[in-house]
This record gives structure tokens, C-alpha cells and sequence, in this order.
């Protein structure tokens, strides 16, 4: 466990240099990092979260130059990393000539998913270790995503070098995920910024970018359709609680048979989606550890952070 300040980041900073993983906080989640240049340390990600080694990962920079350098910017990708950047936004863009990024980070495709972090600490961390840094959520693949160091050390303390203690994030959940290829602008997984911010600043629609199917492999990460899996099944817009089921609220409405629930987590009691973003993943792991057969879900608005919910919620509760 290394602490949050200069000491913490420069072995952070080595540990990644030398081909280990280390879990850093960014504003969204604990990313598990390692050296996007290195196809060792970028194996060594899938080997830890036991992820699918054709689901594509995301390289963070410090800034837009540094991204510039892995990637190429077409006017609309520039316009949203202007917009967006240092934040929640991830863009697929073509990949640069001379980008440094290995093959087994994109899983072999011509594009790269790229981000600049919103947390001071993830880009002061990038900074200091001068490459690209490849971080998919610190879990084991299919898991909930941590927003704490510990989630990180409950999934991975016997996989990774080190975690920095950053505390909790305060965006809660991943990034958005725009395609900027071929001309065309698709949101391929709803986040941390709502589909409204992004569409005011290209001034038009944004295109739905449809999940793969099991032989497909995705452009970006988060595509798999079973994905952000507790091991409790989970039950979507419940009307009411079943006997011994954990419950997952939204707001100071009580479903009919709370009194009977086996654990209960409210997102936000003041009905605030950005709240409840922050404190989704948190919960459903309360509930999960609860070891509830299954989790009642009570519906949830659509609107601004609510559709990155509920497509988080819908992974959750799909078949596996």
C-alpha cells in the first residue's frame, strides 16, 4: 500500500517503469496500471484480472499532447478533448504511426482508446512515468469496479505489486467512451460524462454504438454484454423485495417488502444521480457481500448519469 504523496508516486512511478502493476485512483475508479509500451506488463493485466485478452484497453496520459502522440485527432475528437479533458471521457481514435502503445493493449486493432484522468494525483503519477499507462478497472474481469483501495486488495492482493491510497473516487464510475473513426461519432459505453454534455459541443447527435456479440471483438472496453457481474443475481426496475433479497434504492421511496430485505443501500436518498454514480459500485459490493441470493433493483431515471447506471446495472444483471 504506498501513500498518496511524492514517495508514493515515484515507487508507483518505478514499480511501472520495471513491468509491474500498480492501482492507482483516478476520478472515476482504481485503475489497475501498467507500461502500455510493454507487452509483458500488459499481459501481466489480463493475467491478474483474468480478462479476455480480445477486450481492448484504455492507455492514460498526463495531457492532450502526450495523447496527440498516440493517437490521431480529427476535428470532432479535438473538439470533445478540449472540451472534456482533463475528466471522465475516453476517445477511440485512429492509431498514431508512431505511437508508442503495444499491440496486446488494443488487442490488435488500428484504433486506441485514450484518456486524460481528472485527478491531479493519476496525471501526476503519468507524468512521472513518461509512457503511456494502461488502466482498466483494478477487479478481476467481470467483477464490480473499486472505488476504494480496499475493493482493489479484495480482488487483487495476491496479483499486483501495489495499490496507492487515494481514497474514495468521486465520479464512481467509468468513463464514457466515444469512437471518433471513420468520420463517424458513436458512444460505445455511457459515463462519467452524460451524452447531452457531448452532443451540445458537437452540436448534433451522437451515434449508439452496438454491443458485440461473444465472436465480435469489442472496439473499446466495458462492450461485453455480462460485465460489472456481483455474484448475487440481479433483478432489474423491482416493484418489490422479496424475502431475504438485498435492495438497492434510489431515492425515499420504499418498495413494498423492505421490511423483509437481507441488506439494503440506498444510492441516493436526495434522488441525485451523480450521488448515485459515485456510490454505485460501493453498494452493489455492500449487497454482494452481504451474500443476498439476489439484488432488487428499483427503477432508475434514464436521464444525465442515469443511462451510464443503468447500462452499468443491465451488465450486472445479465445472463452469465
Amino acid at each position: 500500500m504506498l501513500t498518496a504523496d511524492a514517495g508514493g508516486l515515484s515507487r508507483a512511478a518505478d514499480l511501472l517503469r520495471l513491468g509491474g502493476l500498480v492501482a492507482f485512483p483516478t476520478e472515476t475508479v482504481y485503475g489497475l496500471g501498467a507500461d502500455a509500451t510493454n507487452p509483458r506488463a500488459v499481459a501481466g493485466i489480463y493475467a491478474a484480472k483474468e480478462r479476455p485478452s480480445f477486450n481492448p484497453l484504455i492507455s492514460h496520459l498526463p495531457d492532450i499532447a502526450a495523447a496527440e502522440r498516440e493517437g490521431v485527432f480529427g476535428p470532432d475528437a479535438a473538439r470533445l478533448a478540449a472540451a472534456f479533458w482533463p475528466g471522465p471521457l475516453t476517445l477511440v481514435v485512429p492509431r498514431a504511426e508512431m505511437s508508442r502503445i503495444c499491440d496486446l493493449a488494443t488487442a490488435g486493432l488500428d484504433s486506441v482508446a485514450l484518456r486524460v484522468p481528472g485527478l491531479p494525483l493519476a496525471r501526476d503519477l503519468l507524468t512521472l512515468v513518461g509512457r503511456p499507462v494502461a488502466a482498466p478497472s483494478a477487479n478481476r474481469s467481470g467483477r464490480i469496479s473499486p472505488t476504494r483501495a480496499d475493493h482493489v486488495l479484495a480482488d487483487l492482493i495476491d496479483r499486483i505489486d501495489a495499490v496507492i491510497d487515494g481514497g474514495g473516487t468521486n465520479v464512481g464510475l467509468e468513463s464514457t467512451i466515444i469512437s471518433c473513426l471513420d468520420g463517424e461519432m458513436r458512444l460505445l459505453r455511457p459515463g462519467g460524462v452524460p451524452r447531452e454534455a457531448i452532443e451540445e459541443v458537437l452540436g448534433r447527435k451522437l451515434l449508439d454504438g452496438a454491443a458485440p456479440t461473444d465472436e465480435e471483438a469489442p472496439l473499446a472496453p466495458g462492450m461485453l454484454e455480462s460485465h460489472y457481474a456481483p455474484r448475487a443475481m440481479v433483478r432489474l426496475d423491482a416493484e418489490e423485495v422479496r424475502p431475504g433479497e438485498g435492495a438497492l434504492l434510489f431515492g425515499r421511496k420504499r418498495p413494498p417488502g423492505i421490511e423483509t430485505a437481507g441488506a439494503i443501500r440506498n444510492l441516493s436518498e436526495s434522488g441525485d444521480l451523480v450521488e448515485a454514480a459515485a456510490n454505485l459500485f460501493a453498494h452493489l459490493r455492500g449487497l454482494d457481500d452481504a451474500r443476498v441470493p439476489a439484488i432488487a433493483v428499483v427503477p432508475i431515471p434514464a436521464h444525465g448519469l442515469g443511462e451510464a447506471i443503468n447500462d452499468r446495472l443491465r451488465r450486472a444483471a445479465a445472463p452469465r
